[in-house]
């Protein structure tokens, strides 16, 4: 059997066929148990199905951070903890870093747990993710982050960041020119994309160097995320931006 337990919720894979859910919530010390369909539109909303329980808000802890959220209205993506750590261990002192696709706090709190940044701007569009990102905020005790709750082409181009998070897949590369006009001389972009095997090495850093003009484009490192689909992966790009 495939499942997360995501604090006190289980969410089971699609596929499963049993139905003693009580049993399960004994077992594994939920209050819930969910299946999640899929996550739908650009403000990632799950649809889903409650088979036992009712209570979908939930405290999860990950990499020494808390995060608060309601599984029935935003999303969770376990299969990137190591990359959230992995960002926050990367961000250099006194930094200001925009994290585009903020949701409820993925990236910006390990940032703000874990690093000495100067300042996280973080971006969401989907108002319920932005009442959780707030609420991880005061959780986790963090004063060096800003939350905007609107639309990431909009409120980038307000800001200038020494590193810029793109945690976002499928149409992230359309804010591509926004993300690279403010980042500083210098900067580091981390852009996530849902690419081809076989395109994994050359689509995403070409797609970044279409979207910098002029300015020269240093490939850093390739990350693998996790595999999105047959033959897809999840890729993250460290680029810096002179």
């Amino acid at each position: 059997m495939k499942y997360k337990k995501i604090g006190n919720v289980l969410i089971l894979d699609n596929n499963y066929q049993g139905n003693d859910f009580e049993e399960l919530s004994q077992r594994h010390n939920v209050k819930t148990i969910m299946k999640i369909d899929h996550i739908q539109g650009t403000k990632r909303e799950p649809v889903y199905q409650i088979l036992y329980g009712s209570e979908t808000e939930t405290i999860n802890k990950e990499n020494g951070c808390l995060f608060k959220l309601d599984l029935s209205k935003v999303m969770w993506s376990k299969g990137n903890n190591n990359e959230r750590l992995r960002i926050a261990k990367l961000v250099e002192d006194g930094e200001t870093v925009i994290d585009m696709f903020a949701g409820i706090g993925y990236f910006t709190i390990p940032i703000g747990v874990h690093s000495n940044a100067s300042e996280v701007i973080a971006i969401e569009i989907n108002p319920n993710s932005y009442h959780f990102l707030c609420e991880n905020i005061e959780l986790n005790k963090l004063d060096n982050i800003t939350p905007i709750l609107g639309d990431c082409k909009v409120e980038t181009p307000k800001f200038k960041a020494d590193r810029i998070i793109m945690g976002y897949v499928k149409t992230t590369h359309h804010y591509l020119k926004v993300a690279i006009d403010s980042l500083n001389e210098g900067g580091i972009l981390h852009y996530h994309e849902t690419v081809p095997e076989k395109l994994m090495e050359t689509r995403p850093i070409e797609r970044i160097i279409s979207q910098a003009n002029s300015r020269d484009v240093e490939l850093l490192k390739i990350n693998k995320i996790k595999k999105y689909a047959p033959g897809v992966e999840h890729v993250v790009v460290d680029a810096r931006i002179y």
